[in-house]
């Protein structure tokens, strides 16, 4: 049997003495030759694999879906389910630990953790969101604490109001319980009242003003600590079949731990980041739900999620956040009147680490704007701001006076944009042609963006200043010689410059061109498929490369974050290609090597070469 067994790597760092021995008296040896199948679909797999050696692809009919190299490994779903989803093929020649089926099972049912990590990593080399996140949020819970939670607030009424007094506190916070404060007893007493409490005062006959809320309080309270763990908080609801905890820091209290908070935490924690953005009731609520979403971009990479899926996520949360800071900024009467939107990897909903504001402001045409106007913009700034978004260096947001204009007015600067195009008119251009709505009539934002529409005709000059901005960055372009000279790497691969800029940029061209209305890069592709105007195969292998190119900057800017890097590097732009995987270096070089094509591909379509 094997003895050189790593134990280190992940699932299999958390096995224990006994379970390391487990493994070892079920563990055998295979080899593959390059092109060989390892496992097919529909066949029960016996074993599951650890890579020692080489790399294996893994395929969805014809669709290549995952790589795996050394220590990955595969395919446990499979083992779970009795029979395999997906072909792996060896890209070269491989040699792979054979964990026989029986201790895997045994190990599952025995290591929580153990089970927790493999699926979770199973689900990152399968790409499903659904799985992984039951997986990882219930391994969350095992391990997250009640201050992780979402706590809802803690309104304190006196014993003495009455009913229809609390009730209307009720309906003005948008609770169903508050603290009661009883200082008649000695020494004075907290309970709390809640709707059940409501439902016996109803009962009672009385009329609801004329009842003290006292009477209907339970002054029982079942409290927990910010740092006790769920699961104790949990045991503790079902212990004395409550449906809410009180959380207390000594004699202070932070807030109720709801039930169904803490279910849905289990569930869907987004779901719990949406309940704060829309219950806030100020900035510093919107700041703390803004530092959540951070962490779950987090806890879903970390757990496998796919790409694409987390940054569909992080931008419906930041629309929703970024909706509630106008709404609580600005008046209604400018909110109805005014379309508040986003733009760069914000607008094309592919941002996943906070990045400089890219916003601007489109007014009603003919309303009276509030006389001040450029102070409001400029809280709201200073909010998103606080919230971790830095200022954009180019000012392209709200609080500059450029990118907030009424309805006409801003429609006779799109055409400037387009009539008399130059290098600065061409790049605001291709900023505002992401544009998304977040908040207000998104008719105003529609409006103007359609004279790009109307007044864009097919003139080959102005496609190709455009497209020509995919190689801004051409002079910087010594990647390709530091990713196989690693000995030179000394700054770091900037991957925004590299490939993601000239990938999106260069779809944005062709998107312009075919006049389409999405902003998603992928929906793009897709579009531009669909019409013909782009290969199939080609848009598969780009929209592969911009996820794969996302997820390395993902990964760096996280990395970053837990070095304590608050500032700009920790959006992850810069990697340092000598710190990479083998297989990491080889994926890269492949998706970079797609971004080289493209650019060919582009350069021979609008003829840039010529410019």
């Amino acid at each position: 049997m094997p003895t050189s067994f790593d134990f280190s790597v992940s699932p299999f760092d958390c096995l224990s003495s006994e379970e390391q021995r487990l493994v070892r008296a079920h563990v055998d040896i295979g080899y593959w030759r390059e092109g060989d199948t390892l496992l097919a679909p529909g066949v029960e797999p016996a074993h599951l694999f650890v890579v020692i050696k080489g790399r294996v692809q893994q395929f969805d009919g014809d669709e290549w879906v995952a790589s795996y190299g050394p220590d990955d490994s595969f395919d446990g779903r499979a083992l779970v389910t009795g029979k395999a989803s997906s072909r792996f093929v060896a890209q070269e020649e491989v040699l792979a630990h054979l964990v026989a089926r029986s201790a895997v099972s045994e190990l599952i049912a025995r290591n929580a953790t153990f089970a927790a990590l493999l699926f979770a990593d199973l689900s990152q080399k399968l790409n499903a969101l659904a799985d992984r996140a039951g997986a990882q949020e219930r391994q969350s819970l095992a391990l997250g604490r009640v201050a992780e939670a979402y706590l809802r607030p803690a309104h304190v009424v006196d014993a003495d109001d009455d009913v229809v007094s609390v009730v209307k506190v009720f309906q003005a916070r948008r609770t169903g319980n508050v603290l009661v404060r009883d200082t008649r007893t000695q020494p004075p007493r907290t309970g709390v009242f809640t709707t059940t409490g409501l439902q016996r005062a109803v009962l009672e006959g009385t009329p609801l003003d004329r009842l003290p809320v006292r009477a209907f309080a339970t002054f029982e309270l079942v409290s927990v600590r910010p740092q006790d763990s769920l699961v104790e908080a949990l045991a503790l609801m079902i212990r004395h079949q409550v449906h809410r905890l009180v959380v207390v820091d000594g004699e202070r209290v932070l807030g109720f731990l709801e039930q169904l908070d803490l279910l849905s935490f289990l569930s869907n924690h987004s779901y719990l980041i949406t309940v704060q953005i829309v219950q806030a009731e100020d900035i510093a609520g919107l700041a703390r739900a803004a530092e959540q979403v951070t962490r779950l971009t987090t806890l879903l990479w970390r757990g496998g999620a796919k790409v694409g899926a987390i940054a569909r996520l992080v931008g419906e949360l930041n629309a929703k956040l970024f909706e509630r800071a106008w709404q609580l900024i600005a008046p209604p009467d400018l909110v109805a009147n005014s379309c508040l939107f986003v733009m760069g990897s914000e607008g094309r909903g592919e941002q996943l680490l906070k990045t400089d504001q890219d916003n601007g402001l489109v007014l009603r045409d003919g309303y009276a704007c509030p006389h001040d106007l450029a102070a409001i913009c400029q809280r709201f700034s200073q909010a998103l701001s606080a919230f971790g978004y830095p200022e954009c260096p180019g000012r392209i947001m709200v609080s500059n006076p450029q990118w907030r204009q009424p309805a006409a007015a801003f429609g006779e600067t799109v055409r400037r944009w387009l009539l008399m195009p130059d290098a600065e008119s061409l790049m605001a251009l291709a900023i505002f042609i992401d544009a998304r709505a977040v908040c207000g009539d998104a008719q105003l934002l529609a409006q103007v963006r359609g004279e790009v529409d109307r007044l864009f005709v097919d003139s080959d000059a102005l496609l190709a200043r455009f497209a020509a901005a995919i190689d801004a960055f051409e002079q910087d372009s010594g990647w390709w010689i530091r990713l196989f000279s690693l000995g030179e790497d000394k700054s770091g691969l900037d991957l925004k410059k590299a490939g993601i800029f000239p990938l999106v940029h260069g779809v944005r061209s062709l998107a312009l061109e075919a006049k389409l209305a999405c902003t998603n890069t992928v929906e793009r592709i897709e579009a531009l498929c669909a019409l013909g105007k782009l290969p199939p195969d080609l848009g598969a292998e780009l929209v592969d490369s911009l996820h794969f190119l996302m997820g390395l900057k993902l990964q760096s800017g996280l990395d970053a974050l837990e070095r304590g890097n608050h500032g700009g590097s920790a959006n992850g732009r810069l990697v340092h290609v000598e710190s990479l995987t083998t297989l990491q270096r080889d994926l890269l070089k492949d998706a970079l090597a797609v971004v080289k094509r493209f650019k060919a591909t582009l350069r021979h379509r609008y003829r840039l070469d010529m410019l």
